[in-house]
């Protein structure tokens, strides 16, 4: 076993001394209770770097090509190795798969290509043995068409007929009955299915196979509470809420207005969505997940279970489910707010100032730089930004979220129009396909240079493996001397530290091209960071003199990999030169991390270890 303690690597095997095993974890302990006492006031999740694992793309364990739940397990190591605290999975519930687990058939089992309802259960209790915390997807808008309860609602089998949002439709003057009103599907055409069975219309958000539930039925909002504790019951730590935005929708079912930017009644942007999405009702369920959630700390562990919301609404809209009990809306203005083409200004104003500036008292912010509905950060700005968006995304305040392989940089991958599998993609031409693809950036994950990229023994894959992997890989990375891992891996380090977990932020443009931030704890300007980010294709020399607190003489402590300054180059704070689109983290000297990295994992295994000694 090995603890990092500042920078003092300390080796222990059955070789050593009894004493000396004893004094180092002693040490230890004592060096881990001091950090913690520290962070004593936040909760677990109020700091945590998230992961996010797309199932089908992470591991493949029985070489069919798909990644399941036992290759995830095999591999949570490299989450911990990676300085991660807590793992989010995408569906694996049991599924048609017309839309890759969000069209759920059954709430509480596990897909076979998955695994089975044991390896779930393993995959946890491994997590929870290596101190991850663990966050399954809550799919409530919607099930699958081959769900039972749309089954028996499609034959007005009670309690279901009133499961989902059936209309009668409108009859029309040649006698034929149109859909109730004009409503478009999020992945384009109608938003309504006709069913001879039930000489009605059904509501589908999304594809014609992910009917939508009605949430004015008591039945649907108990089910749901019920699939909730199940999962609770199981040991995850909180649920990540797909889609909420769209749970209710107006009752008197109006026409939406039309947006004008478009004459295809069959695109999603042809309205504008003032009656399908952020109804109050949807806030108000918020409130009673979130009521769940605590009481069932209360009765069980007193240990916070959390709910984080998947919203593409407008600012106000998004923030507004912090005051309903969302421990945190994701924040995608990285996303949807700023690009490759944004000048830094925009970017702090857009992407840091608009959420920072807004938040609610007391909130916990959060920032996402991807998922699997985006293209990829080094797509969507450019590879050589990988770094200088991880050291925003990891050591701004609050929660960092990690879609997987961005640690590695992992770039988007091109897919044939006969290798799309993404509904949302396939709804369209062969012209128009590429714009509406997430397949892109869903492709396996990139472990080696070996078969598949060390994703599957199976030289078939569900999408291609990126032509890259041979040069992009995890392996490579972690051997190669500077890399976007260890990057990652340096920024992780750091972000454990007191002075990023509860440190002030002040955000300034230093430049037309450079932002810089400070994290900086109010008892003490001396371990100060700043972070320096350039958005520009051409190197930029700046000054930290807008940072009255800055010191004279700086470290960097942290590059880009594209970065001509090194870890250990001291700069002065009237003029820190910054390559194209690099980042840097400066500290006033390479010895101020002197906080304690050890893993609670690691003091559990201290612990066990004392007590086998009768220490």
């Amino acid at each position: 076993m090995t603890f990092r303690i500042s920078n003092i690597t300390i080796g222990c095997n059955r070789s050593c001394e009894l004493g000396k095993m004893r004094g180092v974890l002693v040490f230890a302990l004592l060096a881990l209770t001091s950090w913690s006492s520290v962070n004593a006031n936040l909760d677990w999740w109020q700091t945590m770097a998230l992961y996010q694992i797309y199932p089908r793309s992470f591991k493949d364990s029985d070489g069919d090509g798909i990644g399941d739940l036992a290759g995830i397990e095999n591999k949570l190591q490299h989450l911990v190795d990676t300085g991660i605290d807590a793992v989010w999975i995408s569906p694996f519930y049991e599924s048609p798969m017309v839309d890759f687990g969000y069209d759920i058939s059954n709430f509480t089992a596990i897909d076979p290509i998955f695994g089975t309802m044991d390896d779930f259960d393993n995959l946890v209790a491994m997590a929870k043995s290596l101190g991850l915390k663990v966050i399954m997807d809550l799919v409530p808008n919607h099930s699958s068409d081959e769900h039972e309860w749309f089954i028996n609602s499609l034959a007005s089998i009670d309690p279901y007929t009133d499961y989902y949002i059936w209309m009668n439709g409108t009859e029309l003057e040649n006698e034929t009955i149109a859909p109730p009103n004009n409503w478009v599907s999020g992945f384009g055409g109608y938003a309504w299915t006709w069913r001879v069975e039930r000489q009605a219309y059904y509501l589908h958000q999304y594809t014609e196979e992910q009917p939508d539930l009605n949430y004015r039925n008591e039945y649907v909002v108990q089910e749901m509470k019920d699939i909730m504790e199940f999962w609770l019951d199981r040991g995850i730590d909180g649920f990540r809420v797909d889609s909420i935005m769209t749970l209710f929708e107006d009752a008197t079912f109006p026409d939406e207005p039309l947006s004008g930017t478009t004459d295809d009644p069959t695109d999603y942007d042809y309205l504008l969505h003032y009656y399908t999405l952020d109804q109050i009702e949807t806030y108000e369920m918020v409130a009673q997940w979130r009521e769940l959630l605590d009481d069932y700390a209360f009765k069980t562990d007193n240990v916070t279970r959390i709910m984080m919301t998947e919203v593409y609404s407008n600012l106000s809209m998004t923030l507004l489910y912090y005051d309903y009990g969302a421990h945190f809306p994701f924040n995608f203005r990285f996303i949807r707010s700023v690009d490759s083409s944004s000048t830094a200004q925009e970017v702090k104003e857009l992407a840091i100032d608009a959420w920072l500036d807004n938040l609610p008292g007391n909130a916990t912010a959060d920032w996402v730089l991807g998922n699997h509905d985006n293209s990829r950060v080094a797509s969507r700005y450019t590879p050589e930004q990988v770094d200088a968006l991880n050291m925003i995304n990891l050591l701004l305040p609050g929660v960092s979220v990690t879609y997987y392989g961005e640690e590695i940089g992992m770039e988007d991958e091109s897919i044939s129009w006969e290798d799309t599998v993404d509904p949302q993609a396939c709804n369209q031409d062969e012209d128009s396909y590429e714009s509406n693809s997430r397949d892109p950036a869903r492709t396996p994950m990139q472990w080696d240079t070996t078969t598949s990229a060390g994703f599957s023994t199976n030289e078939s894959t569900w999408l291609p493996v990126n032509s890259n992997y041979l040069t992009l890989n995890l392996a490579a990375q972690i051997d190669a001397d500077v890399s976007h891992y260890k990057v990652f891996q340096d920024l992780t380090t750091l972000r454990k530290e007191t002075v990023i977990q509860e440190g002030t932020v002040n955000v300034q443009l230093l430049s037309d091209n450079v932002i810089c931030f400070s994290r900086e704890l109010e008892s003490s300007s001396e371990d100060a960071v700043f972070v320096l980010t350039n958005f520009a294709n051409n190197t930029e020399t700046v000054s930290l003199d807008v940072f009255e607190n800055a010191p004279d003489s700086l470290v960097v402590y942290i590059a880009s990999v594209n970065s001509t300054l090194t870890a250990g180059t001291a700069v002065s704070r009237s003029s820190v030169e910054v390559s194209a689109y690099a980042g840097l983290v400066l500290r006033t000297s390479t010895d101020s991390s002197a906080n304690v990295l050890i893993s609670t994992a690691t003091l559990t295994l201290c612990m066990a270890f004392l007590v086998s000694l009768q220490f």
